[in-house]
């Protein structure tokens, strides 16, 4: 345990750790004065921008390259992090507590925090053993993440400030894997946030009324779980296929009523659907549309997030940054396993933008505990990841 407390890395990851940037109320600006202080350290420059606002920034610290002129590397990361039960918690989740057996305990140790130190910690490596890169390289911190990055990276991308970065590829963050394995992620499925407000007859519980919203409900749920059930066989019969491969569907919010002896004129249903990279959009949203008139009609649709279909980066021999990637990572002997993300990271707004972006995060033989109570990260498979980005940084970068 000396050894990992006497090190320098795993200190400034649990200094940063520390800093309780959770949601719903975060003050961005200890994590802003973190990094200018890291900024110091390296020798980089270091530029805050407040592209949705003064709460909001995104800090980017820039490694200028030999050829300024190419398109430029992101290695992206996210400031905030999800709440907190801390009566969950063996430790307090911001203590970033280290156990004998060397496992940092804290909010962000996988999600994300993580990965952009381990990006400044190799960066550190680099420059120290007088390593000079071809391309530039930002690496840049935004907010927001987890609540969608509509404050955070989805304005960064639109603004002139990033235009400016002129960038030609970008990593982010991925998941941890319990086994040997380490996921790489190269596109993501689309999310729909779908309100359904349901009307119907009202009147006097205790009789029989016709199209009421119970009814109505229950045929249009009967065919939501027929599809739901049928993207389940789907993923249980076929083994090729993972999560991000299928569309999932889920009751997340019912709403309505206002008396037990009422029936109610009105009924609200929310879904999460994430949408697989096959399903036609618009073919899906007249699907919605006629589930909801065979449920009778009176049904209306609001969309509370719709995402776009974005396009997939591209895993082959045209992707010279994928091939690079690749590379170096058959060079450090790691066993990478290519997926959709089940989930949503801020990749889905670079690749929006149409550029490429790989998810990634070096955390194998690791218990997947993002957004769970007691996250931890041990601290030998911290200081591997930055061994592995001493060797992946530079061979993106000089492609």
């Amino acid at each position: 345990m000396s050894a990992w407390k006497d090190n320098q890395e795993i200190e400034f990851f649990r200094e940063y750790l520390r800093i309780p940037s959770v949601h719903p109320d975060i003050d961005y600006e200890p994590c802003v004065e973190f990094l200018k202080r890291q900024a110091i350290d390296l020798g980089l420059p270091i530029e805050v921008f407040y592209c949705a606002g003064p709460t909001k920034p995104v800090v980017v610290i820039t490694w200028v390259g030999q050829r300024p002129d190419l398109p430029t590397i992101i290695l992206n990361s996210h400031m905030d992090v999800v709440p907190v039960f801390p009566e969950k918690w063996t430790y307090p989740p911001f203590s970033a507590h280290m156990d004998d057996q060397g496992r940092i305990y804290a909010r962000g140790s996988q999600d994300m925090k993580c990965v952009g130190m381990q990006y400044l910690a190799a960066i550190r490596a680099l420059r120290k053993n007088g390593v000079t890169l071809k391309r530039t390289i930002h690496m840049t911190f935004v907010p927001d993440e987890e609540v969608g990055g509509n404050e955070g990276m989805r304005v960064f991308v639109k603004s002139k400030e990033f235009k400016k970065l002129n960038v030609g590829f970008s990593l982010d963050e991925g998941i941890a894997s319990p086994d040997e394995t380490f996921p790489v992620y190269y596109a993501e499925r689309s999310i729909w946030h779908v309100k359904f407000i349901l009307t119907g007859t009202a009147g006097h519980g205790s009789l029989l009324l016709e199209n009421t919203v119970g009814e109505k409900f229950l045929k249009f749920f009967n065919k939501v779980m027929e599809f739901r059930q049928h993207e389940v066989q789907r993923l249980e019969s076929d083994t090729s296929l993972t999560i991000g491969d299928v569309t999932t569907i889920n009751l997340t919010c019912l709403n309505g009523g206002v008396q037990s002896n009422v029936v109610p004129p009105t009924l609200e249903a929310v879904l999460d659907i994430r949408l697989a990279l096959s399903i036609n959009h618009d073919a899906f949203a007249q699907q919605l549309s006629q589930w909801c008139e065979e449920a009778g009609g009176g049904i209306k649709i609001e969309y509370k997030q719709k995402q776009p279909k974005v396009e997939a980066t591209k895993i082959d021999n045209f992707n010279p940054f994928w091939t690079a990637f690749k590379q170096a990572s058959t060079e450090l002997g790691l066993k990478i396993k290519t997926l959709v993300f089940p989930g949503g990271t801020d990749s889905r707004y670079i690749r929006q933008a149409g550029i490429p972006a790989i998810g990634f995060s070096p955390m194998n033989h690791t218990p997947v505990l993002l957004h769970d109570h007691d996250e931890f990260l041990q601290a030998d498979v911290y200081l591997k990841g930055i061994e592995y980005y001493k060797k992946i940084i530079p061979a993106v970068t000089n492609v």
